[in-house]
């Protein structure tokens, strides 16, 4: 679903490729309770992976998986609209149930500020 090339494997761990950087997935028996904090009236899952996608790239991936029925734990919204660090984000679990963030800011210079 996410289209990503998938590179070295065994029947327990796959290595793909995101965007150049090696993602990797292991298959794991037990999976800890699914913990979330409260970040701008959501409840973010805790841990969570992420991938910040230029806005164009981001509204298409969102239509994607819209299309596709994905089951969203947050739906694609605008985060802190309006306010330094405003961002586009959505988060869904991937198959094992690890927690996937994608987002877009709305200015680069904003991604990494304090």
């Amino acid at each position: 679903m996410l289209g990503l090339a998938e590179g070295r494997s065994s029947g327990r761990w796959i290595d793909w490729n995101l965007q150049g950087h090696q993602f990797v997935t292991h298959l794991a028996a037990d999976r800890p309770k699914q913990i979330h904090n409260p970040v701008d009236g959501h409840d973010v899952p805790v841990p969570h992976f992420g991938l910040i996608l230029t806005v164009a790239d981001f509204q298409t991936f969102a239509e994607r998986l819209k299309t596709a029925g994905i089951e969203f734990v947050i739906e694609p919204y605008v985060r802190f609209e309006g306010q330094p660090g405003e961002q586009w984000t959505m988060f869904f679990l991937d198959p094992a149930g690890n927690a996937l963030e994608f987002k877009a800011f709305a200015d680069d210079s904003q991604i990494f500020k304090a």
